[in-house]
């Protein structure tokens, strides 16, 4: 890992943190730097900002580049499950678990890899290990994804996302029983002041984001939560629930205060730290076939794993085997 440590020139001032910091990395374009911006790497006077911010001189800057993983991801042969291919995008049913693309500490087994392995077409976009790569999936959501196939078709799809027509349904399961059938979480989600790893939506930079949900099914102190997203930030659903009061069960990064440990129902409470995952699954996804100009829409039901929840989180036996 690289490490930058500079003093912001007073003939600078009023330059944006991403223009100034591009300009000290030597060889790295404007976008990966607001891509380090955006990972919490780039810090001024010890705090995260966004690229746009206007540096003032005489700000000290700190940087750290990850190390780059190999240009070269291999194909493995890893199975897929294939909603739906053509010769522009390939959709496909993610499995909980599997990273979307090779990164430090996951440079095999991952969505790419397998991509790579099934299709021979796959676009290499903005010189990183993510060919066709539109959007991502957190290692442990399953669900729904598309992945372009060419720079054409993802450049087409990458606009959908960036104004916010795709149509993006997920479900959880969630501590809690809100007291309203309906409702939105806005505000903006930036990184956790002391967490690198975790996102909050208690901060005073970052990108802005809304959720929509509605329950669906209340199981006692479990609800199944359905969401619609109108924007796509990293960790999005599980900051927003967490910090609402209805944190995801099984989150391994998000606490949920200590609901899991004081569940009564032992064999409940089995299942859930069995999951080793958020109880997350994106349900369905649409947009606009970027060639025929049709609109397309995927659904799929939730894995086992959450399923047996649900199954075993029957109305009748929830209020009386469960417990705050």
């Amino acid at each position: 890992m690289k490490n930058y440590d500079f003093i912001v020139a007073e003939d600078v001032a009023g330059g944006r943190l991403d223009v100034i910091v591009s300009r000290q990395l030597e060889g790295e374009t404007r976008s990966y730097v607001q891509r380090l911006i955006e990972d919490g790497q780039v810090l001024v006077d010890g705090q995260v900002v966004r690229s746009s911010y206007k540096l003032r001189g005489g700000e000290r800057i700190t940087v750290e580049v990850p190390e780059l993983v190999s240009a070269q991801p291999q194909a493995e042969n890893i199975p897929l499950t294939v909603l739906y291919e053509d010769h522009d995008l390939i959709v496909i049913n993610k499995p909980a678990g599997m990273v979307v693309h090779p990164a430090p500490g996951n440079s095999g087994g991952t969505l790419v890899n397998a991509l790579l392995a099934h299709c021979t077409d796959l676009s290499g976009i903005g010189g990183e290990i993510r060919p066709g790569i539109v959007h991502r999936l957190d290692k442990g959501t399953s669900g729904v994804l598309v992945v372009a196939k060419h720079d054409r078709a993802h450049h087409h799809l990458a606009a959908q996302f960036h104004v916010h027509s795709v149509k993006r349904i997920y479900q959880a399961l969630v501590f809690g029983n809100p007291a309203e059938e309906t409702g939105k979480i806005e505000g903006l989600i930036g990184r956790h002041p002391t967490e690198r790893l975790r996102l909050s939506g208690k901060v005073t930079h970052g990108k802005h984001a809304v959720t929509r949900w509605r329950v669906k099914e209340r199981y006692g102190r479990i609800s199944l939560v359905e969401l619609r997203l109108e924007t796509g930030r990293t960790h999005q659903i599980r900051v927003h629930l967490t910090e609402a009061g209805f944190p995801l069960l099984g989150d391994p990064l998000y606490p949920d205060g200590g609901r899991g440990n004081n569940l009564v129902d032992t064999r409940l409470k089995k299942m859930i730290n069995s999951l080793g995952r958020q109880a997350l699954h994106a349900r369905t996804l649409g947009f606009i076939h970027p060639s025929t100009g049709e609109y397309l829409e995927f659904t799929v039901d939730m894995p086992a794993d959450m399923q047996e929840l649900v199954d075993y989180l029957s109305p009748d036996r929830a209020d009386s085997s469960l417990s705050s």
